[in-house]
């Protein structure tokens, strides 16, 4: 058996796909420990299979442990070794105002402060020449009394490290020589790559949060050990492949966006059963909204990420992290974002969330404040005894009292106009986002199919695919435990980068050859160890490529084999493609010159789950899965309209319907509206073709 675990801010989701190719589902709600959570998740629905832990092969997790620790800054006492003269670099960085006209401006604070950010003598050129030799004596000094300060990690950042790492190493070694157990990273090995700012955030938040994810994976192995767990456990990484434990505590920053990135994947293979290979992936929670395109069934993957924003949505005002991640936008919309009338009389609805602790106030643990949850539950959307399949219980009069007090009396509504209007703000910012998103791509929405998952994607999929005219709407089985399906449709991979200048009709295409045949031939080994064979490896190579003096790059694909001059057309008329593609136009008569060369390294891809699990039965047709019926709010309609109700787990492969509609399974509630036109594939995933009302 394999099983797929991931955390979010309200649920902890699992799957489990068992030796007959079936797959399985739990759900629980997050809790403060979260291996706590992965322990009482995999032991419930172990506990309804009547198996053993010993009976599971390999486990893979999902969790967003390092976003969390540095946006909360709990991660090491951390120092930074730089060269003379660059001790500030990392809080200077690139002088951007973010909002030009913001006079109350906040940057965010780098993880070092600067009484902790030491220059060292050392000195070395672009070329990778050495011309002050490092002072190993000066480098045991400090860290003796790093160590007796109660510095617990320290940063390695040496100006031009990426064309020769030797100073770095040799501090290393002078740093394990004279105080043993001292966490080090080495920005040569977390990100060899050019960009000073960039290089030396991303070593600091590595070594940063290394102690932390060093000890939450081993707690968590010593509770899956525990319980009798045996197999292989792999960690999610942020560009879509899964490591091992090893490899993960090394390059713990890898795991900055681990369950996300579960989800882009999930939507991905959906896609590709579905021969839709270009699509929309929409992740809607209980505390945001993920979306991402997926191109040429592969969702598209960024080496330029912030985490920590002063302002949420603001580019450039967090701290950035260079390593490979799936590239989607996040805005603070689910389920359990918090709806209020702002300053200016208007309704809001986010990015404040109640999360799992207290929740949405029908979930009765001690919230206040109306969510996305309680509107939907107000709406008919949701079954309050049907909630996780039963297990919970929701109070729709808490719901309708917190939503008059706060929306309805303010603004002069009915509760249900309260309630639709909540729904509605929500869907219209989540669409805005994805069209912003979808477009600043070379792609128009109105082309893409949507695949939506999340305990609150199914219920807001149709609304949002409307706003935006797409065609298509695709609800996966298990849409409530998606990102945990991606987890187990991603393959073992690691990302390899060094940064290399030259022209290409002046490149030495010799220590080219040689750059991706050292990174190749450490993917390969990496791979190895993590149980692939050398004939199932198989490396991608790109290349960041402008024009001669520009200030940006795009990434190029480089063809195998041996590079030389007679490959360097082949290169142009590559770089062209990619840029007709983006810009829609043939770029100017200029040449070209390279930055940085990077490989993926990637295993065998996981087999898929032959047949999901049906549940208690299974039905001939549509009518025979009907469960009921009950009024649900469609603008379009009026107001309620008595919707049919149907059991997600009796609808077979073949069986159609028509909107208005409620789809109902235990972890998600999938919502029609009116006009849909809706079909079950072989695969058990609801196919909407959308029609006009909502």
């Amino acid at each position: 058996m394999r099983v797929g675990v991931d955390i979010g801010g309200t649920f902890t989701d699992l799957m489990l796909w068992d030796e007959n190719g079936r797959a399985w589902i739990g759900k629980v709600l997050t809790t403060a420990d979260p291996s706590a959570g992965v322990e009482e998740v995999l032991r419930q629905t172990l506990a309804k299979l009547q198996r053993q832990a010993n009976s599971i092969r390999h486990l893979v997790h999902g969790t967003t442990l390092v976003t969390n620790a540095i946006i909360e800054r709990k991660g090491a006492s951390t120092a930074l070794i730089t060269s003379a003269g660059f001790r500030d670099s990392i809080e200077i960085g690139r002088e951007h105002r973010y909002e030009l006209y913001d006079l109350d401006l906040e940057h965010p604070k780098p993880l070092v402060h600067r009484h902790l950010r030491f220059s060292v003598p050392e000195r070395t050129w672009a070329d990778g020449t050495q011309d002050v030799e490092l002072d190993e004596e000066h480098i045991a000094r400090l860290v003796r009394e790093l160590s007796d300060a109660g510095i617990e990690a320290v940063a390695v950042c040496f100006l031009h490290s990426y064309a020769n790492p030797d100073s770095e190493a040799r501090a290393r070694a002078v740093i394990e020589d004279t105080v043993p157990g001292l966490q080090v990273s080495l920005s040569s090995e977390v990100v060899p790559e050019i960009g000073e700012f960039e290089r030396a955030s991303t070593t600091i938040a590595n070594v940063y949060v290394r102690p932390l994810v060093e000890s939450y994976l081993n707690g968590l192995r010593s509770r899956l050990e525990q319980i009798g767990f045996e197999g292989r456990l792999f960690i999610m990484l942020s560009s879509g492949g899964v490591a091992t434990f090893d490899t993960c505590v090394r390059y713990p920053i890898r795991l900055l966006e681990s369950g996300p990135a579960a989800g882009a994947l999930a939507a991905a293979s959906v896609g590709q059963d579905l021969g839709r290979n270009s699509l929309l992936s929409f992740d809607m929670g209980g505390t945001t909204a993920k979306l991402c395109v997926v191109d040429d069934g592969e969702p598209l993957v960024t080496h330029d990420f912030e985490v920590d924003r002063r302002y949420r949505f603001k580019k450039g005002s967090g701290l950035p992290v260079r390593v490979p991640v799936i590239e989607m936008i996040e805005i603070g919309a689910g389920g359990g974002s918090i709806a209020r009338i702002d300053s200016l009389g208007l309704l809001k609805v986010g990015p404040e969330s109640a999360g799992a602790d207290p929740g949405p106030v029908c979930y009765a643990r001690g919230g206040r404040a109306p969510t996305v949850t309680d509107a939907d539950l107000v709406l008919g959307y949701l079954d309050p005894d049907y909630f996780l399949g039963g297990e919970m219980k929701l109070d729709v009069a808490a719901a309708e009292a917190a939503l008059a007090e706060s929306i309805g009396d303010g603004l002069g509504m009915s509760v249900p106009e309260a309630a639709w209007g909540v729904h509605q703000v929500v869907n219209e910012a989540m669409a805005n986002a994805a069209r912003v998103h979808v477009v600043e791509r070379g792609r128009n929405p109105r082309g893409l199919p949507v695949v939506a998952f999340g305990g609150a994607g199914p219920v807001h999929g149709y609304g949002v695919a409307e706003l935006l005219g797409c065609p298509e709407l695709v609800l996966p089985y298990g849409a409530g435990v998606a990102s945990a399906q991606g987890l187990l449709v991603a393959p073992l991979a690691f990302d390899f980068v060094r940064s290399y200048y030259g022209r290409l009709d002046q490149m030495d295409w010799d220590e080219v050859n040689r750059i991706f045949e050292a990174m190749e031939g450490k993917g390969t080994a990496l791979l190895a160890d993590s149980g692939a064979g050398p004939e199932q490896i198989n490396h991608t190579r790109t290349a960041d490529i402008r024009y001669v003096g520009q200030g940006h790059t795009i990434r190029v694909p480089i063809p195998d084999g041996i590079l030389s001059d007679l490959r360097r057309q082949a290169i142009y008329e590559e770089f062209d493609r990619v840029y007709r593609h983006l810009y829609g136009r043939e770029g100017p008569p200029v040449g070209l010159e390279a930055l940085t060369w990077r490989v993926v390294s990637r295993g065998p891809r996981p087999g898929r789950a032959a047949t999901p699990h049906p549940g208690e039965g299974s039905a001939g047709n549509a009518e025979a899965a009907r469960k009921g019926e009950r009024p649900a709010f469609f603008g379009s309609g009026g107001g309620y309209v008595l919707t049919p109700v149907y059991d997600r787990y009796r609808l077979v492969p073949g069986s159609s319907l028509t909107g208005p509609a409620i789809i109902e399974e235990r972890e998600s509630t999938a919502v029609i509206g009116k006009g849909g036109r809706v079909r079950v594939d072989e695969r058990l995933n609801i196919v909407v073709t959308l029609g006009g009302g909502t």
